[in-house]
């Protein structure tokens, strides 16, 4: 397309976009954040903390150094026996759920990383000793489990957000990725904001997963820095921020 119209071609990098969908106007006049804003990216395959400075400046200053949110989400899912991906099927879960009903590990990792891991392991565990004990556990149970992981992520995720903020000082927040979609996440965000007169920015759903709106947002801040790439550059499957 690029050759055949004469129409710059404009590399992306997939997690920018994420980070940079707030700033997807669909009427004139929509709120934007201002720089600079914290991004808590969580998706299947990443939990980050980012320091959005300007659409190409970014700093890293938390990530999973194992699983991300999404794959614990997927993965307690699937030892449930929900279909995949099991996120939505949890969020839908939960809302009938005591989430207080179970207690699972949660990590200690120093400065801002992230590691999902332990929970996993402790989440299998619990039905695991509790199958021996009754092989209804998990059907009698799918909505408590469900509310008490969905808490547990959430309670994570919101603990090294929090010292985020207090490190760096930043008034704004904002979240992406397709565990963005979490209703009990966007709750948590937006009412941690509210109590701290932080400004929250929350993606509509359609925005939180994969699309090509982001993409283009994120193209369109490159092409304006001057950016463009030939036709024959390789794209690459991971990349970092």
């Amino acid at each position: 397309l690029s050759l055949g119209t004469g129409v710059p071609l404009v590399d992306v990098n997939h997690l920018h976009g994420h980070i940079l969908s707030h700033f997807i106007r669909q009427v004139p006049g929509d709120e934007v954040p201002e720089f600079p804003y914290l991004c808590l990216l969580v998706s299947g395959g990443n939990s980050q903390i980012v320091l959005v400075e300007s659409p190409e400046k970014m700093q890293l200053l938390g990530q999973t150094i194992d699983d991300a949110a999404g794959e614990a989400f997927d993965k307690c899912a699937k030892v449930m026996g929900l279909p995949y991906p099991g996120g939505p099927h949890i969020d839908r879960l939960a809302a009938e759920g005591d989430a207080q009903r179970f207690k699972f590990s949660k990590p200690h990792i120093p400065g801002l990383d992230y590691s999902f891991s332990g929970l996993k392991t402790s989440f299998l565990y619990t039905l695991r000793d509790n199958l021996r004990a009754d092989a209804d556990f998990v059907e009698k149970n799918k909505a408590h489990l469900a509310a008490s992981l969905q808490r547990t992520i959430i309670e994570i995720l919101l603990d090294k957000l929090d010292k985020a903020a207090r490190q760096t000082g930043v008034r704004t927040i904002a979240i992406g990725g397709g565990v963005s979609a979490n209703s009990g996440v966007r709750q948590a965000v937006a009412e941690y904001c509210l109590a701290r007169g932080i400004k929250a920015f929350i993606p509509q759903r359609a925005f939180t997963t994969d699309n090509a709106a982001m993409v283009a947002i994120a193209g369109m801040f490159r092409f304006q820095a001057g950016h463009t790439c030939p036709v024959d550059a390789a794209p690459f499957a991971r990349v970092t921020i």
